[in-house]
């Protein structure tokens, strides 16, 4: 969901000269035990336990840097604060998404290509950061750790039981949904749960980033293309999949989603990786796989959608970037990252002999080959409340009207990006 994008001025407050001295403010603090304290400020909230255990093995293996690794509830929030008060922390850990964006565009963030970690990331999650900025940037301004995915979860027990396969067309989708309505009754094709709208991006993101350009927001804002060009058939498709969900889904929320997929009341729920900590917490025992949504109309144009969920981003004000680099090699060691996958059921960003858990199986090949794009709402801009107008054509039906305010909001909220995206390619 993407920001207007942010200046030092507008987001801080500042006139130039407090501008200008953001320069010069440190953030590595020197402790009384004459340690370097470096400070991790992540919005992985979930993540707490695994942090404390890294940071608690760091301490004890370092005379010379205090790792301190804070995440708290609302922390992008917090960290604008922070922002505002000129408090910055050594390393911002954020996804790959709009306020990445906005924090790289406002000089928030250091250049971080002579971190040497950097070299060891995978090269489709080093472009997937690149993309998400709203023009190309000179340097590296996050170094990717780990990653998440999205397409279709499923039962694999009972598709085991039952002798369905995976299906890697739309058409073998659909009839697979038809076989699961005849053959057990009892059982929903999919799960939905739209009473929270944001559940709505998952299969939409899935569904149409294997239909439309790669870069298409990115040619709307340059004023070469229209989402109505592209989204018709996409809106489409997520119409027809409310013919084989629960009754009413938009009165289910995520957790009653999650909860009944755990309970075998579906055989799917088209999702993200995300949501398997919350479906295991119904049902431990649960064998869970994912497959890449079947929308391409070549199956070997499949893409599955998968985005950088925590990078290690370095402030510009931070004077220590020797200690910060050690801490970011610390962290993304092998092992280390091998202890924050299992723990999160996470993919890693960057190049090793990494075991992934059995979740990702059938999307391991994508993994290998690169063929992964990112979570297309990672540029949609939060004041369209995008998921809110999809649930709008999902209940009326409306695809004409969807797409028109689709493009008309675009313009209207994005009026600053589609001006620097412009001037850009008016330079090219």
């Amino acid at each position: 969901m993407l920001n207007t994008p942010i200046t030092r001025r507008s987001l801080l407050g500042l006139g130039a000269a407090g501008a200008a001295s953001l320069m010069f403010a440190g953030c590595t603090t020197q402790r009384a035990d004459g340690k370097v304290e470096v400070e991790i400020v992540s919005y992985k909230q979930e993540a707490v336990s695994i942090f404390e255990q890294l940071m608690e093995e760091f301490n004890a293996s370092h005379d010379d840097i205090y790792l301190n690794i804070t995440s708290p509830a609302d922390a992008v929030t917090i960290m604008k604060t922070r922002f505002v008060r000129e408090d910055y922390p050594d390393v911002i850990g954020i996804g790959g998404d709009a306020d990445y964006a906005s924090f790289v565009d406002s000089a928030i963030l250091a250049d971080v290509s002579d971190c040497p970690t950097s070299a060891d990331v995978q090269k489709a999650y080093s472009d997937i950061l690149k993309s998400v900025t709203y023009v190309p940037m000179d340097g590296i301004y996050g170094v990717p750790y780990v990653a998440n995915a999205a397409g279709m979860l499923y039962n694999k027990d009972l598709f085991e039981e039952h002798g369905w396969t995976i299906p890697e067309t739309w058409d073998e989708l659909i009839a697979l949904f038809e076989r699961i309505k005849s053959e057990t009754p009892d059982i929903y094709p999919i799960y939905l749960g739209y009473l929270d709208t944001w559940t709505i991006l998952s299969p939409w993101n899935s569904i149409t980033i294997n239909m439309v350009p790669s870069d298409l927001a990115r040619q709307v804002n340059a004023g070469t293309a229209k989402f109505a060009d592209y989204y018709r058939e996409p809106a489409e498709r997520m119409l027809q999949l409310l013919d084989y969900a629960e009754d009413g889904p938009f009165a289910y929320s995520y957790n009653d989603a999650c909860t009944a997929f755990a309970r075998g009341q579906s055989a799917m729920y088209p999702c993200g990786s995300f949501a398997v900590p919350q479906i295991l917490s119904v049902n431990p025992d649960m064998n869970i796989g994912m497959f890449a949504m079947p929308s391409a109309d070549d199956p070997d144009d499949r893409i599955v959608v998968s985005g950088v969920d925590l990078q290690w981003c370095v402030a510009e004000t931070c004077e220590h970037k020797d200690a910060v680099y050690e801490v970011i090699a610390f962290l993304n060691e092998q092992a280390n990252v091998q202890a924050y996958i299992d723990d999160q059921r996470a993919i890693p960003c960057t190049e090793g002999d990494f075991t992934l858990d059995p979740l990702f199986d059938d999307i391991q090949p994508f993994l290998d080959e690169g063929k992964v794009l990112d979570y297309l709402d990672h540029s949609y801009q939060s004041a369209m409340a995008c998921d809110a107008q999809l649930q709008t054509m999902l209940l009326d039906g409306d695809i004409d009207a969807f797409l028109e305010k689709w493009d008309t909001d675009w313009q209207r909220y994005n009026r600053s990006v589609i001006r620097k995206v412009q001037d850009y390619e008016s330079q090219q």
